[in-house]
């Protein structure tokens, strides 16, 4: 018999009443304001861990020691407000990826969701067996079943254990996304494509350590309908990061959430990012500048990305999206997922997950009432 309660997600020891994971934004969008609200609501919060330190000071002395009290500040800021679930987004291109890994855990959070490049062969620095003995979840994001089968493999045979479940971002996240610009809209890239084969890269290694491994989707998830068309194709739960920046609680500035509000499809394009990865964005005048060849010239104190060189980048894009979090979009811009432009207005992030909840369960209503199936692909943008 079909239920049309939403499920709740359980990763290891721990569950989510709402099986929605809020996804991590960094340089200043999901800090411990969003990251507690969303929380408090029975979802999975997390908190972006790069570029913590500019927020502290623009120019600090120490970057490595900058990004680390500050990510300690927000865990703890969160942990303050909420007793739900608190997680951390670290980026594994991040220079100092391997001192925030270690920082997360040992300020206790819940879950740390590693994105932007695979967690393989760790630096000497970062302990995997105190990675693997803590309490924490640990999360990777990938982007293709490949990707999946490496990390698997190789944590297995080189540390005998496995992640306590992944995330699948399809094409249509925000921000860096892990395709090449050419393969954005081919079927065998789309979300629900990429999501079934992850699952079965999964499957032996249920087996294998008699455990459950959630595999969460992500990217242009953007409705209860989606939500209940991914979860019928396998998913334990989702990723929504787009739709909590519209929200009164996001800790971006009101000009940030307001490309969003203001947008159309037309803005909604991919852009070579200065690390040299394409990402998506919110067209504006800073971006067209850019793309016509304008260079903003800069001085790197220290190489936050290890992909990023410095020399030939023509603006740091740390600075970029730290202006517009600030609300100077003149000199930067915002990422978001492709759907963006179809948000319409700020509300709360209880307004948000129970709207969410009810078009999940009017969904299932309409499938229970018409006895028939609904269309495995997401809802069209």
């Amino acid at each position: 018999m079909i239920s049309p309660q939403l499920p709740t997600l359980k990763i290891g020891d721990i569950e989510a009443r709402v099986p929605i994971i809020q996804g991590g934004m960094s340089v200043g969008i999901s800090l411990s304001g969003l990251a507690s609200a969303v929380a408090n609501e029975g979802a999975i919060s997390v908190i972006g861990a790069a570029g913590l330190g500019l927020l502290e000071d623009e120019n600090p002395l120490n970057y490595r020691r900058s990004n680390e009290i500050a990510l300690r500040r927000e865990i703890r800021r969160a942990r303050s407000l909420s007793d739900g679930l608190i997680g951390v987004n670290i980026m594994i291109a991040l220079s100092d990826h391997d001192n925030l890994i270690m920082t997360a855990i040992d300020e206790g959070v819940d879950l740390i969701f590693i994105g932007a490049g695979l967690l393989l062969r760790a630096p000497a620095a970062l302990d995997m067996n105190m990675v693997r003995d803590a309490a924490t979840k640990i999360i990777p994001i990938v982007s293709s079943a490949r990707s999946a089968d490496i990390t698997f493999r190789f944590w297995s045979r080189h540390y005998d254990f496995v992640p306590d479940a992944v995330v699948v971002e399809g094409p249509e996240a925000g921000g860096h996304i892990g395709y090449r610009t050419e393969d954005v809209g081919k079927p065998e890239y789309a979300l629900e494509n990429i999501l079934t084969r992850v699952i079965e890269v999964v499957q032996p290694y249920r087996v294998r350590y008699t455990t459950e491994i959630p595999v969460i989707a992500a990217g242009g998830i953007f409705s209860g309908e989606d939500i209940h068309r991914v979860l019928q194709l396998g998913a334990d739960g989702v990723q929504m990061g787009t739709r909590f920046v519209a929200t009164h609680e996001c800790d971006a500035s009101q000009e940030f959430k307001d490309l969003y509000v203001n947008s159309t499809s037309e803005d909604m394009v991919l852009i070579t990012s200065p690390v040299g990865m394409p990402g998506r964005a919110i067209r504006n005048r800073f971006l067209d500048d850019v793309a016509a060849g304008m260079k903003v010239p800069f001085r790197c104190p220290w190489k936050c990305l290890r992909t990023c060189d410095f020399r030939t980048s023509p603006y740091c894009i740390a600075r970029a999206l730290l202006n517009a979090k600030k609300g100077k979009i003149a000199q930067g811009f915002a990422f978001a997922g492709a759907n963006a432009y179809r948000v319409e207005k700020i509300i709360s992030v209880r307004e948000l997950i129970q709207s969410l909840i009810a078009e999940y369960e009017a969904t299932v209503n309409r499938l229970i009432a018409s006895g028939g199936a609904l269309s495995p692909a997401l809802t069209p943008a």
